[in-house]
């Protein structure tokens, strides 16, 4: 399949079935499905953040999720996980869910984002090295993997230790 156009649309409750089980078929075991479940139920859970890639008949086949977390005292979000089923990857509609859940959250004024990935894919949406701007986490990382991006250009990124949001289970 090559690399479309997708559309993308905000979560419904009608998708949450469907959305575990995207995420269940892109990682090797549930332990991210089960996050996702778990960020639904928590107070880090902001309601139009969490998109869906969709064929043209409305089925997801992609999502990305950002979630509440802080970088020191200053309110950011986290992007995980972003999944997308197995026979869509490489066309596009895990690159759409993420632009959308990007461009929803500076649409609600939000201006951080960090996101701990492939160093490889994560730059094409703005993000850099995150020890690059003093943002740090609790536990060993490689240091390209860690990484952040401002959506208000006009705004730095506050400097500082990520603290996850609890069902994220990063002390």
């Amino acid at each position: 399949m090559s690399v479309r156009e997708w559309e993308t649309r905000v979560e419904t409750a009608a998708d949450v079935a469907v959305v575990r089980e995207i995420v269940l078929a892109a990682f090797d075991t549930a332990e991210e499905a089960d996050l996702v479940d778990a960020l639904r139920g928590d107070v880090a859970w902001i309601e139009g953040l969490s998109i869906v890639s969709v064929t043209p008949e409305e089925v997801p086949v992609g999502h990305a999720l950002l979630t509440r977390c802080h970088v020191g005292e200053t309110p950011a979000l986290c992007l995980a996980p972003c999944s997308v089923l197995p026979e869509y990857q490489r066309t596009g509609a895990g690159s759409a869910a993420i632009r959308a859940a990007l461009a929803a959250a500076a649409a609600r004024g939000e201006h951080a984002v960090v996101v701990l990935g492939h160093p490889e894919y994560y730059p094409r949406f703005g993000f850099d090295r995150a020890s690059a701007h003093g943002i740090s986490v609790s536990f060993e990382v490689p240091d390209e993997a860690l990484m952040a991006l401002t959506l208000d250009a006009d705004r730095a990124l506050p400097g500082g230790v990520v603290r996850y949001a609890a069902p994220f289970g990063i002390d």
